[in-house]
């Protein structure tokens, strides 16, 4: 059976007839579906483009081959061909019908940047997608949208299919990799480029995957971090290896190697000495501060109407309510922000402390007495937000 995806990029060649499908008991792997591959590899091209800050609609120009066939084993590779007819390059992904959610995903998204990196490709030698790029962006996937893969419904409960799930929302895509970065020491960039079949499978501890992760999430970070990563894979075929274009289009931030090891050693550390427990996302991060600074009420339009529940922000607290109810307001809101900046995104950590010293600062002029919540020395270490 072959069947193309939405936009028409994907084509799925479904696999052989072969022997009976066992059943898939690890929710790590997926029995794949031609139909449910095409909107699944869909799925995984838009965060990706949208990671590099490119439009997931603009034309494409290279058609992307999904070959399913029977697996073999389950740790069974998945191969990635290049080809180049009539001046534009075309993929085919040997996939076996029975794979790893890491693996597919990692196949999907090396194929969407091999197909950005050669779209304007002029030459016979296809682009060099360095690995780290591929596992951070793949792995930051799994974590923050694990919901992008479909497979066919593995049980029936009570009449209907069901899928095994273990999707949690909220949560810093970065969950997983900080204990792994907490207990062993992150990868240095010439480790990154040269992985090895075990660090690759996770054999490893999981420490490349999650140390290729943090460095393209901290590269995208920096400013016009996108930018500079679309136009590495730009120029990437003009070179015979991915370090000169990393260079090249890095040149601004990391003007020596040097620069670039001092950087890397800094985010690492940072990272590390962050305080452990999984932080939510930059929506979670942005609802829950919204969460904090309102307070639920009851109204009255009349005496003997029913009460109707709306929320009043900390301003009408403060201009409305009398000295006690406000402090007692304003003390569990404070307390409230302190427990959440330990788990708030980094882009919400220096929001939320100014937040918390800002009605620290209050309650002191009012009451003469620094909140505990806020005393010296008592709030997770702010990093300085990046422009």
């Amino acid at each position: 059976a072959t069947r193309s995806s939405v936009s028409g990029q994907f084509v799925v060649i479904g696999a052989s007839p072969g022997p009976p499908p066992t059943a898939v008991t690890n929710a790590e792997f997926v029995r794949l579906d031609p139909a449910l591959l095409a909107v699944s590899a869909e799925r995984i091209k838009k965060p990706v483009s949208r990671q590099l800050g490119i439009d997931p609609m603009m034309p494409w120009r290279g058609r992307i081959f999904l070959a399913l066939h029977p697996a073999a084993s389950p740790d069974e590779d998945v191969t990635i061909i290049s080809t180049r007819f009539a001046g534009v390059w075309n993929y085919r992904v040997e996939l076996p019908e029975v794979v790893s959610r890491t693996r597919l995903t990692r196949a999907l998204t090396g194929a969407v940047l091999l197909e950005l990196a050669n779209r304007d490709n002029p030459g016979d030698r296809s682009a060099e997608i360095p690995t780290w790029l591929t596992e951070g962006l793949a792995q930051q996937l799994l974590s923050d949208t694990p919901e992008m893969i479909l497979s066919p419904p593995d049980k029936t409960v009570n009449g209907l299919l069901e899928n095994r799930s273990a999707i949690e929302r909220g949560v810093d895509a970065l969950a997983k990799a900080r204990p792994v970065l907490q207990d062993h020491p992150a990868l240095t960039f010439e480790q990154l480029g040269w992985p090895d079949d075990a660090q690759l499978s996770g054999d490893d501890g999981g420490i490349y995957c999650a140390s290729a992760q943090l460095f393209v999430g901290k590269l995208l970070e920096l400013n016009q971090g996108a930018e500079h990563l679309r136009v590495m894979l730009q120029i990437l075929p003009r070179y015979y290896n991915w370090q000169t274009a990393f260079r090249a289009a890095f040149a601004a931030d990391f003007p020596r190697p040097i620069d670039l090891e001092k950087w890397w050693a800094l985010q690492t550390v940072s990272f590390a000495a962050r305080a452990a427990g999984p932080l939510w996302t930059t929506a979670a991060s942005s609802d829950k501060l919204d969460e904090i600074l309102s307070v639920p009420v009851e109204m009255r339009s009349a005496s003997n109407s029913l009460p109707v529940h709306a929320e009043i922000s900390l301003q009408v607290v403060i201009r409305s309510f009398d000295a006690a109810r406000q402090a007692a307001i304003l003390q569990t809101k404070l307390q409230d922000l302190a427990l959440a900046q330990w788990r708030m995104a980094p882009q919400f950590v220096v929001l939320t402390d100014a937040y918390g010293r800002t009605l620290a600062d209050y309650l002191v002029g009012r009451n003469g007495v620094a909140p505990a919540s806020h005393a010296a020395g008592k709030h997770p270490p702010v990093a300085p937000l990046k422009k």
